[in-house]
């Protein structure tokens, strides 16, 4: 069994057991996990929900939805199972072992009112594949692609659902109109920079199902200030998804 670390986040309001030297979740995780908002007592999925650290962190923030995470990798699946039996989430999520290939023979159609997913950020043939296959499947697009997520989510969402997706700022041609051919119109948009200095690292989407176009551009985050410190709206970020009471029950 590989050796895992116990970590406390957001001021100790989750724990999470995470592989000491597997894939280990990083900021976009958190960024993508406050830019969604859900309605109370819906029901979303994470695809590709790794140790379940987004669905975790949204059950904490919207304490009335339901959620299940699906994940390709046995291990992380066993894993996003233990964080959620660890936060005392055992009644409000499930997790499924399986893949966004293969979602009409796991979900029904049209169940689900939001689907959110971080998916694999790059090219097969681009750059050196990680030796470690659990980060290599993370990272790059051996097991699925931001392709296959949209359009297990296009088959996945009711009318009217709702898309929450972080990309790389420099794939955001190819995300846009992905979307479009799966009938997802981009509804609310922020670009993520590393510092002030830096080009756009990352683009958070939201969208719809089925809607007209009209895109909201919002103010970008910056992470880092130039002393390489979280800036002040990073620290609020934090602080926000801290706040919020956390009910693992009902």
């Amino acid at each position: 069994m590989e050796e895992e670390t116990l970590d406390e986040i957001l001021n100790g309001g989750l724990r999470i057991f995470q592989n000491k030297k597997g894939y280990r979740f990083s900021i976009d995780s958190i960024l993508l996990a406050h830019f969604a908002s859900l309605k109370q007592r819906t029901r979303f999925m994470d695809i590709g929900c790794g140790s379940g650290v987004i669905l975790l962190i949204l059950a904490k923030r919207f304490p009335g939805t339901k959620c299940v995470g699906l994940e390709i990798q046995e291990s992380f699946a066993a894993l996003a199972r233990k964080n959620c039996h660890l936060n005392n989430l055992e009644k409000r999520a499930e997790i499924v072992h399986g893949s966004a290939h293969n979602i009409k023979n796991i979900f029904q159609e049209r169940s689900f009112d939001s689907v959110i997913f971080n998916p694999p950020y790059r090219k097969l043939h681009s750059g050196r594949i990680n030796p470690l296959e659990e980060k290599a499947i993370a990272r790059h697009e051996i097991k699925g692609s931001l392709k296959d997520f949209l359009a297990a989510a296009k088959y996945l969402l009711k009318p009217s659902g709702t898309v929450f997706t972080i990309y790389p700022a420099k794939r955001l041609v190819e995300l846009v109109y992905l979307f479009r051919i799966n009938g997802i119109e981009p509804k609310r948009m922020k670009l993520v920079f590393s510092d002030f200095s830096s080009d756009a690292e990352f683009t958070l989407v939201e969208g719809r199902k089925g809607s007209r176009e009209e895109l909201k551009l919002e103010p970008p985050i910056l992470i880092y200030d130039k002393h390489r410190n979280y800036t002040k709206e990073m620290s609020a970020i934090f602080n926000e998804l801290s706040r919020f009471p956390f009910d693992g029950g009902g």
